[in-house]
Formats: C-alpha cells, sequence, structure tokens
C-alpha cells in the first residue's frame, strides 16, 4: 500500500493538496509572501509525527487494557538559522490522562511506537534528533 499527493499552485505561495482523497491547503509564512491559508510543509511534518506516534501508542495501550482518557502529543522544533532551513532538534512530549496510569506500561508503548512502529519517527531520526518525555495529569 502506498499513498500519493498532488500538490497544485493556488495562488501567491499557497498550494491546493490532493491527498489519499482528502484536499487542504499549504501556505508560506507572510514573511516570504503567503497568507495564512494553511500549515506551513515543513511543519506539517511534526504533525504527520505526532500523529503517527499517537496512533501507535492509542493502539498499544488498549493492547494492553490501560484505559486513558486523554492523550495529547506535543512536538516542537528548532531550526537552524542558515539555508536551508533544517530541522536541528524535534521534542515529542507525551501528555497522558487518566486515573492511576501505570508508568511502565505508557514509556513501553511510547518506546515501542519509537524504535518499531512510527515510520515517520523512522524516517525522520536518521536526519535529526529526536527526544521525548512523558508526562501523566489525573
Amino acid at each position: 500500500m502506498g499513498h500519493s499527493s498532488t500538490v497544485r499552485w493556488d495562488s501567491g505561495r499557497a498550494f491546493q493538496v490532493e491527498q489519499d482523497g482528502h484536499r487542504f491547503m499549504l501556505d508560506a509564512s507572510p514573511d516570504a509572501g503567503g497568507r495564512e491559508l494553511g500549515p506551513r510543509p515543513k511543519a506539517l511534518l511534526l504533525s504527520g509525527l505526532g500523529a503517527c506516534t499517537g496512533i501507535d501508542v492509542v493502539g498499544i495501550l488498549e493492547k494492553m487494557r490501560v484505559p486513558l482518557e486523554g492523550l495529547e502529543v506535543q512536538v516542537t522544533a528548532e531550526l537552524r538559522d542558515e539555508h536551508p532551513r533544517i530541522y536541528t532538534g524535534i521534542h515529542v512530549r507525551y501528555v497522558f490522562r487518566g486515573k492511576d496510569l501505570p508508568v511502565e506500561k505508557l514509556q513501553r508503548a511510547v518506546q515501542l511506537s519509537e524504535e518499531t512502529y512510527c515510520g515517520v519517527s523512522a524516517m525522520l531520526r536518521p536526519a535529526v534528533p529526536i527526544t521525548s518525555e512523558i508526562v501523566v495529569e489525573a
């Protein structure tokens, strides 16, 4: 199974994207001529990483029979100043919500996602260091 994406110039610096049957806009930042019509392409990588690992972690914890009330995956990155403006580091913060959550199972689920299952993480890790942390909120 593969994926496909068609990116068509709309106007200015904005592009219409059709990806696997979904449509959305991507745009440059205003200082680069964009008009805030959609997320930035590079930042979308961070969203993809957060969703990929989040999907894994929720599925793994379901199999472990760990009842979650919520999960928020916060992904931040630092950019270097010179071009190409690539990420020099990415940090993933997993914020779990629930009562009496077993921290060791949360850690194991995150580890399995990061090391085995998350394809986005596997593609990014050779290019940029990725760190993570786990936070538990009752």
